[in-house]
């Protein structure tokens, strides 16, 4: 039995997303939360709201054992990409790209 919790259009990009998400793939839940809140990085907050929403999936809709789950999945989709220009010299504009995520995450119980 698994339990789901979906993030989308987290406004930080992909890649640093990715960096918090690697900390925590295949670690008890227990262990998960410590890393989060001991990670110095902006994306920890969502991950960690995130988390906990997927075990209250797994204790709410399948009566699982919070003691008992680990991060099954966990990966990062790219999302909207916001294009914004930087004004330059000479009658220059520069693109910036504001890139978002989809954060997708299972938690399962170990047998």
């Amino acid at each position: 039995m698994e339990a789901k919790a979906i993030a989308k259009s987290i406004r930080i990009a992909p890649r640093k997303v990715r960096l918090v998400v690697d900390l925590i793939r295949g670690k008890k839940v227990s262990d998960a939360y410590a890393i989060l809140r001991n990670t110095p990085r902006r994306a920890s907050l969502v991950v960690e709201k995130l988390l906990k929403s997927a075990v209250a999936n797994a204790e709410h809709n399948y009566q699982l054992d919070q003691d008992n789950l680990y991060v099954k999945e966990i990966y990062v989709g790219e999302g909207k990409t916001m294009k914004r220009f930087q004004p330059h010299a000479q009658g220059r504009a520069f693109q910036i790209l504001k890139r978002s995520s989809h954060i997708y995450l299972t938690v399962a119980e170990k047998e």
